[in-house]
């Protein structure tokens, strides 16, 4: 029986990049609560983009934010992996090496940027609903960053990191999150980990519990739920790890989800 769901966000329940929820959605999680099972949204986004999301169930949802990085239910912190300031500065500094690139950095308190693209700016706030700060210098602000990203005009993602997740192996995690998205977080900030640390305090186990997800920042998470799902446009490393590939059509993830009800 299960008694927990974890889903990502962008690429699986909504266009990447937007905030739109089909509100039927709140419906079926309400009812799922009702039945005992728990709804976690499990996100690569900041923590107060990921909540205005789910602003009809705030008090119905866990928050997996920041892939894991800061995690969240009601009022209370569950968890909070912060990279030590000299890592970050290291980080922000590799980062502003690579080409045709937007920095934005997250802190428990916010989200804050010195790149000055009006474009992207735009759409991080009109489309993920992002409240940033613009800065003269982001490594002002490098204590307590629970994630730093990096926006990769015209590379996929997945390639773009890969130098970067070698070079820092074993010292942060890179992963690419969206089809132009690289995510730099602590050592332990994985959907997997934070799954794993939910599932426990939860008293759920992995056959209990369905996960849902798209690109590669889901893998950890998937691989800790016996029933996981890759949507239709997930990338091929996901689908492989997943349990079963959804169909190409709308609302997919409700779907299966109605089942449980």
């Amino acid at each position: 029986m299960i008694k927990l769901v974890a889903s990502d966000v962008d690429g699986t329940l909504l266009p990447e990049g937007s905030s739109d929820m089909n509100p039927e959605l709140y419906d079926v999680i309400r009812r799922l609560k009702e039945k005992g099972i728990v709804f976690a949204a499990a996100s690569g986004r900041q923590m107060n983009s990921v909540r205005r999301v789910f602003r009809p169930v705030l008090d119905d949802v866990y928050f997996i934010s920041n892939n894991g990085g800061y995690v969240k239910y009601r009022q209370d912190v569950l968890a909070c992996r912060a990279f030590a300031p000299e890592l970050a500065e290291e980080f922000i500094t590799y980062i502003r090496t690579m080409i045709d690139t937007f920095s934005l950095v997250t802190a428990p308190d916010g989200d804050y940027t010195d790149s000055k693209d009006p474009e992207i700016l735009c759409w991080l706030r009109e489309g993920y609903r992002l409240s940033i700060e613009e800065v003269e210098d982001i490594l002002e602000k490098k204590d307590r960053l629970v994630k730093i990203s990096a926006f990769v005009k015209n590379q996929d993602a997945a390639q773009a990191a890969q130098p970067a997740i070698e070079k820092f192996a074993g010292r942060a995690l890179v992963t690419a999150a969206g089809e132009h998205w690289i995510d730099f977080t602590a050592l332990g900030s994985e959907k997997g980990n934070a799954l794993k640390e939910l599932q426990g305090r939860l008293g759920v186990t992995a056959e209990e519990t369905m996960a849902f997800g798209d690109n590669n920042n889901d893998i950890s998470m998937l691989k800790c739920a016996g029933e996981s799902y890759a949507v239709a446009e997930a990338r091929e490393e996901v689908k492989a790890v997943s349990k079963y590939v959804l169909p190409a059509e709308a609302d997919s993830v409700l779907h299966v989800l109605k089942t449980l009800l």
